[in-house]
């Protein structure tokens, strides 16, 4: 029977990479004083509540029925996004 050779692609530099960026759940999302929930889970951090609203009307005009609210991190509040009549 003959040999059969083996070559190794993976380098320590390709190991190194792979450790250093978190995927999926594992990764939190910034810390930013105002929290836009989606169904009551956080998506976005922001630092202004002008930004979290700017971007929670946008879900909410696309997708009405979800449930989509601010939350304060500083005050402990939730304002609920609802589309005006």
């Amino acid at each position: 029977m003959a040999a059969r050779v083996v070559a190794k692609t993976e380098t320590t530099a390709d190991r190194e990479e792979a450790v250093a960026e978190p995927f999926g759940q594992r990764k939190r999302p910034e810390t930013g004083q105002f929290c836009l929930q989606v169904d009551r889970q956080t998506k976005a951090s922001y630092a202004t509540y002008e930004a979290a609203e700017k971007a929670g009307l946008a879900i909410k005009k696309g997708h009405p029925i979800l449930h989509v609210s601010i939350y304060d991190a500083v005050e402990g509040a939730n304002k609920v996004i609802e589309l005006s009549a």
